[in-house]
């Protein structure tokens, strides 16, 4: 709960905007970021600036021509962001920042649990893949999320909301065994119940799901061993306004913007235990 204790726990005054990143922060994230070319002409934009105008627009959800001046050009900025998401960098950016966290919490880098779940999103009038989830009756995309047991995203997989959880899983699990590969074991609902999704899986060895159901004859809310870390999970990218539509025309933006929100949200907890 926001009390005055929490409050000035996350306070961000002193700096020009909520989302710029302290000198804390930067400096867990510098050290993965591309160094300059040795040929060609030399850099002049500020990377930490082009991250600072990545995050503002993340937490305020507004279009890359509303960047403010003070930020590197929006050309610039959107530069590096396709750039960085084409070659993957957000997603091993995610992964080592995750490995130091788990580390400096004294767990293991590698995850030997996790928890899977998706979340369907409207999409918007830019185009691109998406269908219909009758069950929440939403036309958009689903993101499903693989999440250690502290909630923190280990994987992703953004696609239409029409494919069902269990099928979607497959490719989702199997990439993550090659990202994790003592990650063995996986709690979900209901919906990945039954021998069929094991059955996919063997090829990239073994794994035990175990499906956490509600308690019989409990109405309403219901608190869900395990279930709940990945359900707070969600509700930590639904604070980013970015993520709360789909608004992209392409399925790895969406991904990308996700391993965003879950790496600002680590390095504000490592650059607190630093301080």
């Amino acid at each position: 709960m926001w009390t005055e204790i929490t409050r000035a726990n996350y306070e961000r005054r002193g700096q020009r905007y909520a989302s710029d990143l302290t000198n804390e922060e930067w400096d867990l994230v510098a050290p993965h970021l591309p160094e300059r070319r040795e040929r060609g002409r030399p850099r002049t934009t500020s990377l930490r600036e082009v991250v600072n105008a990545i995050l503002y627009l993340l937490r305020t959800g507004c279009p890359w021509r509303f960047l403010p001046s003070d930020f590197p050009p929006r050309s610039t900025v959107q530069r590096y962001f396709y750039a960085w998401r084409d070659n993957e960098l957000w997603r091993g950016l995610n992964r080592r920042i995750v490995e130091q966290h788990r580390q400096a919490q004294a767990r293991s880098a590698t995850p030997s649990a996790g928890v899977i779940d998706s979340q369907s999103v409207a999409t918007t009038q830019v185009g691109g893949p998406r269908g219909l989830d009758p069950f929440k009756r939403i036309k958009g995309r689903k993101r499903h999320i693989v999440t250690d047991t502290d909630g923190l995203v280990l994987d992703v997989l953004v696609h239409p909301a029409n494919i069902q959880d269990v099928h979607a899983a497959v490719p989702l699990l199997q990439s993550l065994r090659r990202i994790y590969p003592d990650l063995t074991h996986i709690f979900a609902d209901r919906v990945y119940r039954g021998p069929k999704l094991l059955e996919k899986l063997k090829d990239c060895g073994p794994w035990s799901i175990e499906i956490v159901q509600r308690p019989p004859g409990v109405k309403g809310f219901a608190l869900l061993p395990r279930r709940w870390v990945v359900e707070r999970t969600f509700a930590w990218f639904g604070r980013r306004r970015r993520l709360a539509k789909d608004f992209e025309a392409k399925q790895e933006t969406q991904t990308a913007w996700i391993y965003i929100a879950n790496i600002e949200l680590i390095i504000r907890r490592q650059a607190k235990l630093t301080k």
